[in-house]
């Protein structure tokens, strides 16, 4: 079932998000062993490291996105997430620009507390924005929407890494 703001699109918008919602399912890129990467994450941003965060995300997202085949993005690891009246902005997907890559930011404090976000928290806001990317080159789609899909696709990707890191803790 469409979410609310459905009703209020356009019906070429609409086609795009139907289209949306109809992929499901997202795993890793055959062939794909990424523990280490997701450890080098959960292990820079417990030491509370900016640039260490970043560097380990650049690597992960690459990885996926060269498994996918579909153009590289940059990665923006910023400190404190920004907040106004809605409330605070956990990642940002920002498209290519003309000869600019596309762009994810995401952010490593909350807000209010200034607390580091929980990892797996972070992970997900990570793979939510790599969505996002995918929905433009790997599906050509000429929109990203929130949909179930979309929403499914983002768990079942999260699930699948989550998947490589437990695996090998019970080694």
């Amino acid at each position: 079932m469409p979410f609310a703001y459905y009703d209020k699109l356009s019906a070429a918008r609409q086609r795009i998000y139907r289209k949306s919602d109809s992929i499901q399912t997202l795993g890793i890129p055959p062939g794909l062993a990424l523990r280490a990467l997701i450890t080098q994450i959960g292990d820079a941003l417990k030491s509370e490291n900016r640039t260490a965060t970043q560097s380990a995300c650049q690597r992960l997202v690459d990885a996926l996105l060269q498994g996918y085949r579909v153009p590289p993005v940059r990665v923006r690891v910023l400190t404190r997430r920004p907040a106004d009246g809605y409330g605070e902005l956990h990642g940002l997907y920002e498209p290519e620009e003309g000869k600019a890559l596309a762009v994810i930011t995401v952010w490593m404090r909350t807000a209010q507390r200034k607390q580091v976000v929980a990892f797996k928290t972070f992970l997900r806001t990570l793979i939510h924005e790599v969505c996002h990317h995918l929905d433009y080159e790997l599906f050509a789609l000429e929109e990203t929407f929130h949909t179930e899909g979309f929403y499914k696709r983002e768990s079942n990707l999260v699930a699948a890494l989550l998947l490589q890191l437990a695996a090998h803790e019970e080694e």
